[in-house]
């Protein structure tokens, strides 16, 4: 168990080292050996998880995701709003989430990986909510949930570029908030819209109450 649970951790750490250097240099500059000093482990140890660079880009991706995780609302609208403000605030000091989101841009990662894995998970697991959002009666009747979620999943990945180029993401939050402040009146019913919070620190709020969770998620060695 001892030896499977630091296969784990080093993993992890791979993981993490990976992606701050993605994030820093972009795929085509990242190098195996820029991975193997930020991590700091063997050659052979990151091989052994990864037989490539391409490989590792890919897992890489195969994380972001996750950072997504919002405890369940009975307002699925709410849920949404969470998701994005979440991955907003994570994206300010989660090294791994920042690679996997500039490699899924970033065209000059190989057509061997694929960066539009994580747009396609988004979209699957965001228009699911949507339609239990329409479900519930929050929706209006002209919202389509998947053309919906499609425009969020854009919007959200221009703002935060923009956010990066202009404050280092300073003002995501800010940025996002601005951005359901448009979008909320054309796919929400009138009387669900005052008891929805889309306010700037709404990530950083929904992570203090996700303390554990977050702990496990955050980087550990990089």
């Amino acid at each position: 168990m001892a030896k499977q649970e630091r296969a784990i951790r080093t993993r992890r750490a791979i993981l993490e080292a990976a992606g701050a250097v993605f994030d820093e240099h972009g795929y085509t500059s990242t190098t195996i050996a820029m991975v193997l000093e930020r991590a700091e482990v063997t050659k052979g140890a990151l091989y052994f998880h990864f037989p490539s660079k391409e490989s590792l880009a890919q897992a890489v991706l195969d994380e972001q995701v996750p950072f997504g995780a919002v405890p369940p609302q009975t307002c699925k609208v709410q849920e949404i709003i969470d998701m994005t403000f979440v991955v907003g605030q994570r994206l300010l000091s989660n090294s791994l989430l920042r690679g996997s989101v500039r490699l899924a841009v970033d065209q000059e990662t190989p057509s061997s990986v694929d960066h539009g894995e994580p747009f396609r998970q988004w979209a699957e697991r965001l228009t699911l909510l949507l339609e239990m959002a329409r479900e519930r009666g929050e929706l209006l009747p002209t919202v389509r949930p998947r053309e919906t979620v499609e425009m969020l999943v854009g919007s959200f990945t221009g703002i935060q570029l923009m956010s990066r180029a202009l404050t280092g993401r300073a003002d995501l939050g800010e940025r996002l908030s601005v951005l359901w402040s448009h979008i909320l009146p054309s796919i929400a019913v009138p009387g669900l819209l005052p008891h929805l919070d889309s306010a700037a620190d709404r990530g950083a709020r929904v992570l203090a109450s996700l303390e554990p969770v977050v702990a496990e998620l955050e980087p550990t060695h990089v």
